[in-house]
């Protein structure tokens, strides 16, 4: 089984920048699609941000221009920078495979502050 661990999130204002981080316990990124997951108070989970085992990688438009997602596989770690920070990002963020598991963890919470 595969175990997901996100971290990185925080409190920041408006127009701030996080970089979350996500670590699996055992190699996932090289054989599986990845992605950034995030769900606000009242609203469904969404997807924000996906990585393909080939390393092409898609974003919501919400946050399209903005927010960049990456992994070291050899780390087995996977990260996604946040840059311009909107009060609309609130939320808590998961990764997870696109194409296995899925692997819930329990994720981490991005407030942004006007």
């Amino acid at each position: 089984q595969v175990q997901l661990v996100e971290s990185g999130g925080g409190l920041v204002q408006a127009g701030g920048s996080l970089r979350l981080s996500c670590a699996a316990s055992r190699n996932i990124f090289s054989i599986a699609a990845m992605g950034w997951y995030r769900q606000a108070p009242g609203k469904q989970r969404e997807l924000v941000a996906t990585i393909t085992r080939r390393g092409s990688t898609d974003y919501a438009d919400s946050v399209k221009g903005r927010f960049t997602i990456s992994r070291d596989n050899a780390k087995n770690m996977m990260y996604l920078q946040m840059n311009s920070l909107k009060p609309e990002d609130t939320a808590v963020y998961y990764c997870n495979s696109n194409s296995a598991g899925p692997y819930w963890g329990q994720g981490t919470q991005v407030t942004v502050s006007s």
